[in-house]
């Protein structure tokens, strides 16, 4: 199980999720104050942090992603489900960006100012370099494939 590079490519993917859920992904200014958006929410950069938006659709989609790979890398016997969980993941990477977008869309509009600075941290690339390690898993898992169904032809 832990033999194959593609485990690997999965564990990784569920590291630099985790992180995801707990890193900030971005920070907001608007006007004078400055706001932290991460998975759980947007919150105020002051000592008593203040939640604004909550963005807990984007915490459990990010928590999914994590489980999915994880659960895939046990699922090593069954390499065509591993393949379409892998695609599955992928797809819910690309839409992780889609909800954030939609996120940040929406507390623009929620706080009304036009001059929003937006300033991105490293945790935003995480699903993107993610994505592409879903798609080497993807393909060392159908390497594995070919592999085993070329031996069996050969018996």
């Amino acid at each position: 199980m832990l033999q194959r590079i593609q485990t690997v490519y999965l564990l990784i993917i569920v590291a630099l999720t985790i992180a995801t859920l707990f890193l900030p992904l971005a920070v907001l200014q608007v006007g004078d104050m400055l706001l932290s958006f991460d998975a759980t929410g947007v919150n105020t950069m002051a000592v008593p942090s203040e939640l604004i938006y909550p963005t807990w659709g984007l915490f459990a989609l990010t928590a999914i992603i994590a489980l999915i790979a994880l659960i895939t890398i046990f699922l090593f016997r069954k390499r065509m489900l591993q393949i379409r969980l892998c695609i599955f993941n992928a797809l819910l990477m690309v839409g992780f960006y889609a909800l954030f977008a939609f996120f940040v869309w929406n507390v623009k509009n929620q706080v009304g100012e036009e001059d929003m600075v937006f300033a991105v941290k490293i945790a935003l690339a995480f699903p993107l370099i993610n994505l592409i390690l879903d798609y080497l898993a993807i393909r060392n898992i159908g390497a594995d494939e070919t592999l085993v169904r070329s031996l069996d032809r050969l018996r």
